[in-house]
């Protein structure tokens, strides 16, 4: 009896690591949804921003290319992992359950993406007032810089999600959560 417990454990662990494996490979997005849906994704994020800076009637003209390909490429680049994501959290839920998971997920992934890429382009530009790379000093700089600034993206850049990024939101999770509960993948 003590023999076979130790085998019905390797069966089981066995079994769920082939159950998980299986649930990511599900959750990946095919190269089709990628290759149409993170163009689509970033444009609408950047005609999202402009959108809004024209409705505000900001003067960021002289930055307006720089801020418009920020907020494309956070889209371009947020799809693939967001959709991952929204999949693998609503794999066989009903459709309320898959539509939250890919409004959360789509939030999530696009902002972050996007404030990170602000804070990559934010940290570039103060590195030169900064300590020799890889110093303790440097790294605290480099960790308060990149906080300071994704913080920043979260206060003054969000804004530039509505109205039409949050239309976007909606209709791309509405369509994403019928299409991915009729689809046996």
């Amino acid at each position: 009896m003590t023999d076979e417990a130790p085998a019905n454990r390797w069966i089981v662990s066995l079994f769920i690591r082939r159950s998980a494996c299986d649930r990511i490979v599900r959750a990946l997005p095919t190269l089709g949804e990628v290759a149409v849906g993170s163009p689509l994704w970033a444009v609408s994020m950047a005609l999202s921003a402009w959108f809004a800076l024209w409705l505000r009637e900001h003067d960021a003209t002289y930055y307006l290319r720089e801020i418009l390909l920020l907020y494309a490429m956070g889209g371009l680049f947020a799809w693939p992992p967001s959709l991952f994501a929204a999949r693998w959290l609503a794999r066989g839920r009903a459709f309320d359950t898959r539509l939250a998971a890919f409004l959360l997920c789509l939030i999530a992934g696009t902002i972050g993406v996007t404030a990170c890429l602000f804070s990559l382009d934010y940290r570039t530009f103060y590195s030169q007032w900064h300590a020799a790379p890889g110093t303790p000093t440097w790294f605290l700089q480099f960790l308060f810089t990149s906080v300071s600034a994704f913080y920043q993206f979260l206060v003054l850049g969000v804004r530039l999600y509505l109205p039409v990024g949050a239309t976007a939101l909606v209709l791309a999770s509405l369509w994403l959560a019928r299409s991915d509960g009729s689809q046996q993948r």
